[in-house]
C-alpha cells in the first residue's frame, strides 16, 4: 500500500494539535510534529475522497501543505529514522525492534508501527498507557477499540487481562496490530477483529479503551456502553481541552460517571465508569 505524506509547515504547536484534530475526520491515519512541519499520512487511494476538503480547510488556517507520495517499502526505513523510544514514567518502555531494549525491571512492549497510529510518541497513547498502567486489568475481560498498532491491547495483556479484543476499522492496522500482538507474545490473549463499533454487539467487556477521536467517541458512546458491565470502566483519549465537557457529557447520558480526566500537552483522557 503507498500513502501519501501532508507536510504543513505550523506556526507553533497549539496550532499543529488544531489541525491533526480537524484532519483526523478523514481518513488520516499517522501524524507527527518535528520542528515547526506537522505531518500528516494518508493512504494514497483514500485522499481523492477527501483533497478538495482538506485543502479547504488549509486555506481557513492560512497554512500551506505539500503532498508527497511514499511507497510502501519505504516506510521500515522511515520509521528507523524518525521513529524515538517511548517512556512511561519508568513503568513502560513503547520501543522497536531496532531500540535498545528496556533497562531491567521495566516493562517494555516492542512495536513496528508502519502506519497505525499508537507507537507511544502522542500524548493521548501516553495518557492511556498511563491509564492502563493505574487501572488494574488483571483477570478481567476489555476491549481495545480502535487498537492501531494494538500497543494498549498488548499492555493489558502484559498486565494480567484474561482476554482483550483488538477492534480497528483499517485493514493496514488490523494486520499491524497481529503482527505486533505475535511479537510481544499475547497472541492468546488478545484477538484482532477488523471493524467498526458493531463488532462489539452482544460481547460484554469490564474496560474499554478507546483512543479514537471526539466525534467517534461521541457516535459511539451508547455501543460502549451497551458493551460495558456494570461498574465497568471506559478510558477514552484523542480529544482536545476543549472537548472533554462534551465526552463527559456524553457518557453520563448513558449512565456512566466521571472517574478523573488527565490532560498532556492540550491532549485530553475521561475516565468514566459504568454505575
Amino acid at each position: 500500500m503507498n500513502y501519501i505524506l501532508l507536510n504543513i509547515a505550523v506556526a507553533d504547536d497549539e496550532q499543529a494539535e488544531i489541525l491533526t484534530a480537524e484532519l483526523a475526520e478523514w481518513p488520516f491515519e499517522s501524524f507527527e510534529t518535528d520542528d515547526g512541519m506537522l505531518k500528516a499520512y494518508i493512504p494514497q487511494e483514500r485522499l481523492a475522497d477527501c483533497k478538495p476538503q482538506v485543502d479547504a480547510l488549509l486555506g481557513r488556517y492560512g497554512v500551506e501543505g505539500r503532498y508527497i507520495s511514499i511507497e510502501a517499502q519505504n516506510w521500515n526505513a522511515l520509521w528507523e529514522q524518525n521513529f524515538p523510544a517511548t517512556d512511561v514514567e519508568g513503568r513502560l518502555r513503547i520501543r522497536a525492534p531496532f531500540h535498545e531494549p528496556a533497562p531491567a525491571g521495566e516493562m517494555e512492549i516492542v512495536v513496528m508501527p508502519k502506519m497505525s497510529f499508537g507507537t507511544g510518541q502522542h500524548a493521548t497513547t501516553w495518557l492511556m498507557a498511563r491509564g492502563v498502567l493505574d487501572l488494574g486489568v488483571a483477570g478481567r475481560r476489555g476491549l481495545d477499540m480502535g487498537s492501531g498498532t494494538g500497543v494498549l491491547a498488548i499492555l493489558a495483556a502484559k498486565c494480567g487481562a484474561a482476554h482483550i479484543d483488538a477492534v480497528d476499522i483499517d485493514e493496514w492496522a488490523d494486520a499491524n496490530c497481529r503482527e505486533n500482538i505475535a511479537a510481544n507474545g499475547v497472541e492468546s490473549l488478545v484477538e484482532p477483529l477488523l471493524g467498526d463499533a458493531t463488532r462489539i454487539a452482544g460481547r460484554t467487556y469490564d474496560f474499554i479503551l478507546a483512543n479514537i477521536n471526539r466525534n467517534i467517541l461521541l457516535r459511539d458512546m451508547h455501543a460502549y456502553a451497551a458493551a460495558l458491565a456494570s461498574g465497568g470502566d471506559l478510558l477514552m483519549s484523542g480529544f482536545l481541552d476543549a472537548d472533554v465537557e462534551a465526552v463527559v457529557a456524553a457518557a453520563a447520558t448513558e449512565g456512566m460517571q466521571l472517574v478523573a480526566t488527565h490532560a498532556r500537552d492540550g491532549w485530553n483522557m475521561v475516565h468514566v465508569r459504568k454505575a
